[in-house]
């Protein structure tokens, strides 16, 4: 049976899979940290970040504990504004955006914000 193109991937594992992956990120765990905890491999982890393969519940559980979360938080059942939730998790899940924002955070008090984010605004290509 051929595998299920990631195009066609299911939008709650899309989505279960970028709060694993921004959980992960926030703990400061790497792919392999994870895997080794649930018993997976990396790879698995990989395919699960992106929805291409389904969660199973026992492997949920197992994740979740690793994270320190319930598992309900994976699926958004802890906010009422889970949709907000994930748009911002999909746009920490790019690649060097929770190191940006983690940056922008230390920046001390003198210093402009709103230039820096003019500046990033700038190199974006036009669209």
């Amino acid at each position: 049976m051929a595998s299920k193109p990631e195009a066609a991937a299911d939008p709650i594992d899309v989505a279960v899979g970028a709060r694993i992956r921004l959980l992960r990120k926030v703990r400061g765990l790497s792919q392999q940290a994870l895997a080794e905890a649930a018993g997976v491999t990396f790879q698995q982890i990989q395919k699960y970040e992106r929805g291409a393969n389904r969660v199973s519940a026992s492997m949920l559980q197992r994740i979740a504990k690793t994270l320190g979360v319930p598992v309900a938080e994976m699926f958004g059942e802890t906010s009422p504004s889970s949709g907000a939730v994930d748009e911002v998790a999909a746009l920490l899940a790019e690649p060097g955006a929770l190191e940006l924002l983690k940056a922008y955070a230390g920046l001390p008090r003198g210093v402009s914000r709103s230039a820096l984010v003019e500046f990033v605004r700038s190199l974006r290509q036009p669209t």
